[in-house]
């Protein structure tokens, strides 16, 4: 056995390295049980008699966390706090489970996943009782969120430019007509074409010369009422419209059927009444006539995806590679806010496919030069996936256009079909050579195929030209992401002037539809809004270093004479390098991670369990097994029966694609907390990488990196006075296209109270795009246990009582991903789910709760209001962190506020955008920002305030790993999309793809980061 000695120039009390609970053991002192759950949880108070206790350690009420800083004894708490008094409404529950063990599988596909009830009136009526007020409403509408409690005055006010435009309306009488058209076509440009020729024809005889504004689908809008409640009209267009279609065929005089029929009448007044706070309902539909108004000539000039506007005349357009491009555009929304109608305009960009022959789509998208070989069957299915809903122009047939609906499995020299004779029998190259007199070159390639499988329509690739302005929707690789970024990343000042000048170009108080018709006018100057800094918390690191606080400086700060505040504990490590670095740098790296990991305070043991070692890159999963099988052996035999190594240190291949697959090993199928490092990083040695590394490491193996000074001394309001745990809960989905992903949750919880530092997380896979988190609460009949209550809240509630002795009295939930239009709807189930998780775990427990929304992808930005004055800004020119709005452009009446929290790199920052749906915890507007504001310092992968608060950061790292455990690294699908979706969920009756379970070991600390 060899011996095995502590790292160099250590200065650091051990006593204080191993201060964090482990999580994933029971409670009380004593003797340690055997086996994985190493005892039930300390139980919740409860009416129904004493609780169910489990195997484990004996004696004891739970682990009290022993507080960060070594020989600190911190105050009582604040005095006086009387938290809001619960609903008096609440219904008959059933006695508490105690902490009862939760289903044997943690991680579930959803709760829509659980074994199907043979009882559903016995669980029905279980439901029935676990909702703690009356049932929820049938509709979302009834939903009311909280209004505004005043203004923050804490920081230092100034004032910031927003990229909002001020909208007058002046008095009309709108109408709202359904509208029909027949035959149906799915194309919006279409259906452009056909209301604006019956506007030519009819606006003088039938439409009472009004020019109506048209949504592209089903709705017309007027400024006055027409001359009819509902009649038809006959419109014919003339011109060809090959490109809807997937035929592509001419339709010369293509006859239409309109219908218009009145459906509604929108009141402008109750529009006005709300935006000056005396409504509370906001009139949607009058705000929908308005945008539909003002996004009417961009529609008709413009390629149109989402709410934004592209086209080549607005910005140079250029390459990204793979033969896609990018083309330059904006984006546009009518939103109400505090200062009236706000027209939100922000410069955009996206990636179109180039409009080339698609033969030389394929030569750049797979790097081929030479097109005379057949195409790999694994290239061939990627190019169906790539091209797949593209049109394609033919160029020998007046650019007649085809939608493509996939590749042939046979090159294009042994396809035939059947001439419409339906009796001769040709070959593709012949009928070309024959009819058109085209002699074929890349035989060898297949064709792409066009109309339905059982009539299908093939195409030589070397005669077809993709169309322009089609969108490309799928993932980006990482040189194209970098290329985009480059080309369309704008500093502050010069995304201003983009966003000017893309008002003036837009023209909108020249338009007869805005200015005449509907009586609109749009101010072209930037809002100047009254902002304020937050200033930075104050950060605690451990006494025994020679700096024991820090004041960040713009959002940033360093480890320089500093110690972790709580050094985490690695006893048992390993170290496998997969690259193809030399093995004496294997030796190096490992002496100056563990001497950086020493010195910053990680009780990291020098020497490694097992031999430092190289392994080929071919075989990483036998050998993750080998060292996983090898590292249990070496503890038995050290004495250390039972107990798991504690990190492994890997370097990844040189070839991208393997991370995917090392995490889900480690974490799913070994136990194994690991930390990977990219070899061309890691070969630098540099000092801030190796601190970086050790500021990951640390967190993973139990320890925390600093708390906020005001936690130690409990002195944050409504978060230190009484157990509060901090929620972060985020829903990612799978690409746009990929119809058979699951969507996956993640919702991450604090395990340290009053420190609020440490998380831990758990996934969830759930139906394919549905935003709604299905698992935070779960009720199923099992045929032995009878009522089985599982779910998120309440395995994070059971950790938090295990971490801390205490049971959480106040809940803090920062939901990430939602839109707005799901607002009502996340807030009426999500809620729901906490209440009856809390309900399940003790008769009359309910802590209050605050659900807060973090929305990242807005359009909002915010400038300095002086681009000269550098005492307003940091030194990539914007706006400084701390920086928080919740006047003039933010909602008229609700709780909401942007939070600049972090220090611009490149570009132009975008603020976080934090809306208050509930609060039974009555913040005040300043005890909410600053608490927001205060843990974006608190992030533990780096030295810098982040961009939304760490909870929703966590719960968004947290879902985006699990999506490796299911699909790898190679899928196409394995980019997610965060955030809000168009459906509200399409799962049906597709099969959920359940998540391989984390393992508890893992699952206890902060794996994610």
């Amino acid at each position: 056995m060899s011996q095995r000695g502590r790292g160099r120039g250590r200065h650091y009390d051990q006593s204080s390295g191993s201060d964090a609970p482990t999580f994933h053991r029971g409670g009380g002192g004593g003797r340690r049980g055997r086996g994985r759950d190493g005892g039930a949880p300390p139980s919740f108070p409860s009416e129904s008699g004493p609780s169910q206790r489990g195997r484990g350690r004996a004696g004891g009420s739970g682990v009290v966390a022993p507080p960060p800083v070594q020989g600190y004894a911190p105050p009582p708490p604040v005095q006086g706090y009387a938290p809001p008094p619960p609903s008096q409404a609440r219904a008959s529950q059933p006695p508490a489970q105690a902490y009862a063990s939760p289903p044997p599988a943690t991680v579930q596909a959803s709760s829509s996943s659980a074994p199907p009830s043979a009882e559903a009136p016995l669980i029905a009526e279980m439901e029935q009782k676990l909702t703690l007020t009356t049932p929820p409403p049938s509709s979302s509408k009834a939903v009311r969120v909280p209004a505004r409690p005043g203004f923050g005055t804490f920081g230092t006010r100034i004032q910031v430019r927003a990229n909002h435009f001020l909208v007058e309306v002046k008095e009309r009488d709108l109408h709202h007509y359904d509208v029909s058209i027949t035959p149906e076509v799915t194309s919006k440009k279409t259906n452009r074409d056909v209301i604006k020729q019956l506007v030519h024809l009819y606006k003088d005889s039938h439409l009472g010369k009004r020019i109506p504004a048209y949504d592209g689908m089903k709705s017309i809008y007027t400024a006055g009422p027409l001359p009819f409640v509902s009649k038809e009209f006959v419109v014919k267009l003339g011109e060809r419209d090959g490109r809807d279609g997937s035929s592509g065929s001419k339709r010369k005089d293509r006859e239409f059927k309109v219908a218009v029929k009145l459906a509604n009448k929108p009141d402008l007044h109750q529009l006005q009444q709300f935006l000056k706070s005396r409504q509370h309902e906001s009139p949607q539909e009058a705000i929908q006539v308005l945008d539909v108004v003002l996004r009417a000539a961009p529609s008709d000039k413009y390629t149109v995806i989402g709410r934004s506007f592209f086209a080549t005349e607005l910005g140079p357009k250029g390459e990204l590679g793979d033969g896609l491009e990018y083309w330059r555009g904006f984006y546009q929304s009518l939103r109400p806010t505090q200062f009236g109608l706000s027209l939100n305009i922000d410069v955009s960009a996206r990636s179109f496919y180039e409009p080339i022959l698609v033969t030389e789509f394929v030569k750049k998208h797979f790097n081929y030069r030479d097109l005379s070989r057949p195409l790999f069957d694994r290239d061939r299915l990627k190019l169906k996936k790539a091209l797949k809903g593209v049109k394609v122009a033919l160029a020998y047939r007046d650019n007649r256009s085809y939608r493509i609906t996939g590749v042939s499995t046979e090159p294009l020299s042994k396809l035939t079909f059947t001439l419409e004779d339906n009796r001769t029998r040709t070959s593709v190259v012949q009928y070309y050579h024959e009819k058109y007199n085209i002699v074929l070159q890349n035989v060898t390639m297949p064709a792409l195929q066009a109309g339905s499988d059982s009539k299908p329509v093939y195409l030589p690739m070397e005669l077809c030209s993709i169309v322009a302005g089609q969108r490309y929707s799928r993932k980006l690789n990482e040189r194209q992401v970098t290329a985009l970024l480059r080309a369309t990343c704008q500093r502050p000042h010069e995304r201003e002037r983009n966003i000017k000048q893309m008002v003036k170009q837009s023209n909108f108080n020249r338009d007869q539809l805005i200015k005449d018709e509907f009586g609109m006018q749009v101010r072209e100057d930037m809002a100047l809004v009254d902002a304020r800094v937050l200033p930075p918390p104050l950060l605690k690191y451990h006494d025994q270093g020679r700096e024991t606080k820090e004041t960040p400086r713009m959002g940033q700060w360093n480890m320089i004479n500093k110690k972790m505040v709580n050094g985490g504990k690695v006893d048992f490590w390993a170290f496998v390098n997969f690259s193809g670095l030399r093995e004496d740098f294997n030796f190096r790296f490992c002496e100056d991670l563990v001497y950086m990991c020493d010195s910053k305070g990680v009780d990291f043991h020098a020497q490694p369990l097992l031999p430092i070692e190289s392994a080929n890159p071919r075989q990483i999963e036998k050998v993750l097994k080998d060292i996983h099988r090898k590292s249990t052996q070496k503890l038995e035999e050290i004495g250390h029966k039972g107990k798991h190594l504690q990190l492994l240190i890997i370097i990844l291949p040189d070839a991208t694609g393997s991370y995917g697959m090392v995490k889900r090993i480690c974490e799913t199928e070994l136990g194994i907390v690991s930390q990977c490092c990219q070899p061309r990083a890691a070969s630098k040695l540099s000092k801030q990488y190796l601190e970086n590394l050790a500021l990951k490491i640390n967190v993973k193996v139990g320890g925390r990196n600093t708390v906020l000074n005001d936690a130690i001394y409990r002195r944050i309001p409504l978060v230190t006075d009484i157990p509060t745990i901090i929620i972060g809960a985020d829903v990612t989905h799978p690409q746009p296209g990929e119809d058979s992903s699951p969507s996956i949750a993640a919702v991450v919880a604090s395990m340290d109270w009053p420190e609020v530092s440490k998380y831990r997380g758990i996934v969830s896979a759930q139906a394919h795009r549905e935003e709604i988190i299905q698992d935070l609460y779960s009720l199923y009949q099992d045929p032995q246990k009878g009522s089985v209550h599982g779910g998120m809240i309440r395995e994070h509630f059971r950790a938090f009582r295990r971490s801390t002795g205490r049971k959480p009295e106040r809940i803090i939930f920062y939901r990430d991903g939602v839109s707005e239009g799901q607002f009502s709807q996340v807030l009426l189930y999500e809620m729901d789910a906490i209440r009856k998780a809390c309900a399940s775990l003790e008769e009359g427990y309910l802590p209050p709760v605050t659900f807060v929304v973090v929305q990242k992808r807005h359009h909002t930005r915010l400038f300095p209001a002086d681009h000269n004055r550098r005492d307003q800004m940091d030194r990539s020119g914007n706006i400084q962190p701390g920086t928080v709005v919740d006047t003039k452009i933010c909602h008229p009446t609700e709780f909401d506020f942007f939070l600049n929290s972090h220090a611009g790199i490149q570009g132009t920052s975008r603020p976080a955008h934090y809306h208050v749906l509930f609060d039974e915890n009555r913040f005040t507007a300043d005890q909410l920002q600053s608490l927001t504001n205060n843990l974006c310092y608190t992030y533990a992968r780096c030295t810098r305030s982040v961009s939304i608060v760490p909870p929703a950061y966590y719960a968004h790292l947290a879902a985006f790993r699990a999506r490796y455990y299911i699909e790898g690294e190679y899928s196409d699908v394995a980019s997610t999309t965060a955030g809000s979706t168009s459906g509200s969920g399409g799962g049906g009756s597709v099969l959920i793809r359940a998540l391989p379970q984390i393992k508890e070991n893992v699952k206890d600390v902060m794996f994610y980061c």
